[in-house]
């Protein structure tokens, strides 16, 4: 069997699961797949959905967007917007207004920035807070 481009997957899967001290059986249980299957893709012999990274993630105890990264499904840029939007959703200790509000002003500096954000595909540019008012700057 010829193997597939992944990427460095494979290899970074294999530290991963020696740096957390898990076995391949090990980590296959905790992950929910076969030993033979994650062996594979250990090995670069098969590529996994992102289902499966996200449970071999889950397990790892690691973000799913690093794995997605390593596999060639996400990019650097892509997983670090997602990890900070992540990150603004989860907080317990501001409510859905305030969590919205930031995501929009997170996305006002980074179309100032030059960089291109998941909701530019869906959003009228020239309207960051859906009011019609441009985002006043320090």
């Amino acid at each position: 069997m010829a193997s597939l481009n992944v990427g460095n997957l494979g290899g970074f899967l294999r530290e991963q699961r020696r740096s957390a001290q898990l076995s391949l059986r090990q980590l296959a249980d905790a992950a929910g797949v076969s030993n033979p299957y994650l062996s594979q893709i250990e090995r670069g012999l098969r590529k996994p959905s992102a289902e499966i990274l996200q449970q071999l993630a889950k397990a790892l105890r690691i973000s799913a967007e690093t794995l997605y990264v390593q596999a060639g499904i996400l990019d650097e840029r892509d997983r670090e917007e997602t990890e900070v939007r992540s990150v603004i959703l989860a907080d317990p200790s501001i409510n859905e207004r305030q969590k919205q509000v930031l995501l929009q002003i997170y996305e006002s500096f980074r179309k100032e920035n030059g960089l291109q954000t998941a909701s530019d595909d869906i959003s009228d540019p020239s309207d960051t807070f859906g009011t019609g008012a441009d985002v006043a700057t320090p």
